[in-house]
């Protein structure tokens, strides 16, 4: 059972995992190296349990994890009363909090940095997975809040739509001359190189199958990058579909061309803990602001 006593351990546990070292901690919170390591030791003694496994970087055991989210939660607590008590204009200076939050790549490098920008007083913790994936960290209990293609809530979370990202397939007129000559056949996907994210990165094989009626394998290359997802289809090395907003320039030149002229929109809903939502209202607002900016906003996405 914790008490007020194991406060000062917890926040060097939370300042250890954030900066993944002690000396990081030990900076960010004004005290020795030695310091960090006797509270967190200390903590750990007392509960009988490793929270910090040392290393470059240094991560969180499951129990490290769990405290340290704690003191996150806390954190916004703590924000949210000195805003109640009408000292909102010193909080983002003084008790600036840990956010964790699960983002698709894609958003990340489209529209989700305007979400957090108008947001005073958070410093984000942005964890990158598939959108197909993202809501996992909110099961998991590592993240407050997600954007994620899930469109049923996880069990403690509310759900919101946001809009679709829209994609488009495209690959450069070489490309397509020498590998789709007969259009886009099953034939033709099973033989060119295709562009994924990451091995969970499932976007190009449904598109490929809604094109070809029936699942073809398609050879990839893996390129763990959104820019460098673009860049690699202007290089000539594959097709894939990337986000519209990334391509205009690129389409508008001629050095990428459509596979197909109908884009693909993969709706996003943004996930939230109901134990966060109170403390998160400012971002959810802020993220909902950005998402119907820049999200395609319609019924029935494809």
């Amino acid at each position: 059972m914790l008490n007020s006593s194991d406060y000062p351990a917890l926040t060097a546990l939370a300042a250890v995992l954030q900066n993944g070292s002690f000396e990081g901690a030990a900076e960010r919170l004004s005290v020795t190296p030695s310091a960090i390591s006797q509270r967190i030791k200390a903590l750990e003694e007392r509960l009988g349990s490793v929270l910090v496994i040392r290393g470059t970087p240094c991560v969180g055991t499951e129990t490290g994890r769990r405290l340290a989210r704690h003191m996150e939660e806390v954190g916004l607590l703590e924000r949210q009363l000195s805003r109640d008590l009408g000292q909102k204009d010193t909080v983002a200076v003084s008790m600036p909090v840990s956010v964790p939050i699960a983002v698709n790549a894609d958003s990340l490098a489209t529209w989700f940095c305007s979400a957090m920008a108008p947001v005073a007083g958070m410093l984000f913790q942005l964890q990158i997975d598939d959108q197909d994936h993202s809501a996992d960290w909110l099961k998991r209990g590592e993240v407050m809040a997600a954007v994620s293609s899930r469109d049923t809530p996880v069990s403690g979370c509310d759900l919101m739509p946001l809009g679709a990202l829209r994609y488009l397939p495209v690959a450069t007129p070489d490309f397509v001359t020498r590998h789709f000559p007969e259009g886009l056949t099953p034939e033709a996907f099973a033989r060119a190189p295709s562009l994924i994210y990451d091995e969970k990165d499932r976007l190009q094989d449904t598109w490929a199958a809604s094109q070809t009626g029936r699942r073809v394998p398609l050879p990839a290359h893996r390129i763990p990058s959104t820019h460098g997802f673009v860049d690699a289809a202007l290089a000539g090395l594959g097709w894939g579909l990337n986000p519209l907003a990334l391509l205009r320039p690129h389409l508008d030149s001629g050095r990428l061309m459509a596979l197909s002229p109908e884009p693909w929109d993969i709706p996003l809903y943004w996930h939230i803990s109901r134990l966060s939502a109170p403390r998160l209202t400012d971002l959810t607002e802020a993220v909902k602001r950005a998402a119907q900016t820049h999200l395609v906003q319609q019924k029935n996405p494809a």
